[in-house]
C-alpha cells in the first residue's frame, strides 16, 4: 500500500510520520486485499484561539474512496481517532461489498439456470459469431424519505448526529427544500434555491 503524509502549519518530524504511518498500516492491515493507496493530512489550525490538530485521511480502495477525519487539540489522538473510524469505515465498505457479490452470484446463478432452460426450449444456439458479449447497464437505486418540514436549528442538530458532511432537509419557514453542510474551517453553511 502506498501511503502519502502531508502537512500544513507543521514539521513532519520522523517520529511523527512513522506513528502516523504505524496506526493506518493497523487499521487497514485486515484490508490489503482492497485497499491501494492511503493520503494522509495532517494540520494544525494557525489561529491560536482555535486549538485544533486536524488528522484527515483518504483510503482510496478498488476505485471507491473512503475518508475519515478527526479534530482535537492533539494531533497523535487525533491520528488515533481517526484510524479507528477508518477501520471502522473499511469493515462496513467489505461486509457491504461482500453481500452485494454473495447477492450477485445469487442473482447470476438463479438467471444462468433459467437461461439454460429457455435455450433447451427454444433449441437455438446463442453461441453464435455474430453475436458479442455486452454488460448490463449500471442501475441508480432510489430513495424515498418522508421530509417532515424542520427548523434550521434543527436540521443542524441531525448534521451533528450523522457522519455526512452535508444534509438535506425542508424548511419549515418556507417549505423548500436546502442543503446544511459543514465548512471546512469550522462553522455550517446553507445552499438554498433563489
Amino acid at each position: 500500500m502506498k501511503i502519502l503524509i502531508h502537512g500544513k502549519n507543521l514539521e513532519l518530524t520522523g517520529a511523527l510520520k512513522e506513528y502516523t504511518e504505524a496506526k493506518i498500516e493497523k487499521a487497514t492491515h485486515h484490508y490489503k486485499d482492497i485497499v491501494k493507496e492511503a493520503d494522509i493530512h495532517l494540520s494544525v489550525e494557525k489561529n491560536p484561539r482555535v486549538s485544533f490538530q486536524t488528522a484527515e485521511v483518504t483510503i482510496f480502495a478498488n476505485g471507491t474512496i473512503i475518508r475519515a477525519e478527526e479534530k482535537t487539540e492533539n494531533l497523535y489522538s487525533s491520528i488515533d481517532l481517526v484510524s479507528n473510524k477508518l477501520c471502522r469505515k473499511l469493515r462496513k465498505y467489505k461486509e457491504r461489498h461482500n453481500k452485494t457479490l454473495h447477492n450477485n452470484l445469487v442473482k447470476n446463478k438463479h438467471s444462468f439456470s433459467n437461461a439454460n432452460e429457455d435455450l433447451d426450449s427454444m433449441g437455438k444456439d446463442i453461441f453464435n459469431e455474430e453475436r458479442k458479449a455486452q454488460l448490463p447497464e449500471p442501475s441508480i437505486k432510489n430513495k424515498y424519505f418522508e421530509m417532515a418540514p424542520i427548523s434550521l436549528e434543527d436540521a443542524r442538530k441531525q448534521l451533528d448526529l450523522i457522519d455526512h458532511d452535508f444534509y438535506v432537509f425542508r424548511h419549515k419557514k418556507n417549505n423548500e427544500l436546502q442543503v446544511i453542510y459543514k465548512r471546512n474551517h469550522g462553522g455550517y453553511g446553507l445552499i438554498q434555491s433563489k
